[in-house]
């Protein structure tokens, strides 16, 4: 087969799905993952497959640890430099949500070669160096492959002192929700490969999804900070519910101070503009949500690739973190979306 002209190439229409959105479901994951091994199954391993973090942290003895991640996905844009860009930032993520400093990534390219000329996926590389070099990280190598679709992504190190470790499991009764992202990037994306995306709208979710969480490591230093995780492909629902049940705990959710990515989100959800994955993702934890209205469910349950940090803070480090968000510009995000209470009948309760 002939490969096609550059200028005609729409990443998206070689994919069957769409960054984070190509993620399987929660539900289904927990099947692939359940083993009879005994986890963890190295006594230097802090973080690993015995919990559901974002990353695997590794005690390298001296009082720092290594965090180590990777991940990768189908195009959710079509230009190939936003899509390195994006699928970079999105790895990267992992370490900030631990709390950490990345220091290396290596790439991960999966390509049709057949289809799509080289010139295309060296695009994608150079978008990923250059959010490797706002990171202040080298992208040292990687591993590329013949695939049927393409796919790009990162796995990614980084270092952290093991006091400062963010993990999503430790949250505590009292704890106030901070997110530093808004949502409704799955909706906004799926307008747009719908065709109903307004025009001024358009590069609205690519300018959110290129931005790096580099707050998280500023916010591995507050010992007020009793657990964080990034907010992806599960939707905020999802990541909450990884949350919640991990710190034995109830979430509550105040939906009037949840941010949005546009004040109008309401106009594509009423004309059906949701990824398939949102469904995917309320089938798997729906049972454990209460109080969700359809539109809410819309938005909460939305797949965000490259999203924000959800932080559980301690009333007492309020000023501290409202301190680091007005930093780093992130002023939009000072007032709490909900809260940790003590274990109750569902999960995660919305109100307003």
């Amino acid at each position: 087969m002939e490969t096609i002209g550059s200028a005609d190439i729409k990443l998206t229409q070689y994919s069957h799905g769409a960054g984070c959105g190509c993620k399987i479901s929660p539900k289904i994951l927990d099947e692939i993952l359940t083993s009879n091994t005994a986890r963890p199954d190295n006594d230097k391993l802090i973080v690993g497959n015995h919990s559901k973090d974002d990353a695997a942290v590794y005690d390298l003895g001296n009082g720092t640890a290594l965090i180590s991640t990777t991940d990768f996905f189908m195009p959710i844009v079509d230009d190939p430099f936003e899509f390195g860009r994006i699928a970079s930032a999105n790895a990267i993520s992992d370490v900030y949500a631990m709390g950490g400093k990345p220091i290396l990534a290596i790439a991960i390219l999966g390509w049709p070669v057949n289809i799509l000329p080289p010139s295309i996926a060296q695009k994608v590389i150079e978008g990923s160096r250059s959010i490797c070099a706002e990171a202040g990280i080298p992208l040292a190598g990687g591993h590329s492959i013949d695939s049927p679709e393409p796919i790009f992504g990162l796995a990614v190190n980084g270092l952290v002192a093991i006091e400062n470790i963010k993990q999503n499991n430790l949250a505590k009764p009292g704890d106030l929700l901070f997110l530093t992202k808004p949502l409704g990037v799955g909706i906004l994306t799926t307008a747009e490969k719908k065709g109903i995306l307004l025009a001024e709208h358009s590069g609205v979710a690519a300018a959110l999804m290129m931005q790096l969480n580099k707050i998280g490591e500023a916010l591995g230093n507050v010992k007020g900070i009793s657990a964080m995780t990034d907010v992806t492909g599960f939707g905020l629902l999802g990541h909450l519910v990884e949350m919640a049940e991990g710190s034995g705990l109830t979430a509550v959710i105040d939906f009037k101070n949840v941010p949005l990515i546009i004040n109008d989100l309401k106009r594509y959800v009423d004309q059906k503009s949701v990824p398939g994955g949102t469904n995917r993702n309320w089938d798997s934890y729906g049972e454990k949500i209460s109080g969700a209205s359809e539109y809410q469910k819309a938005i909460l349950a939305d797949p965000q690739t490259s999203g924000g940090l959800l932080i559980a803070v301690n009333p007492s480090a309020i000023g501290q973190v409202t301190n680091i968000l007005q930093e780093y510009g992130l002023n939009k995000f000072i007032s709490p979306i909900g809260y940790f209470s003590k274990l109750a009948e569902k999960t995660v309760m919305v109100k307003g």
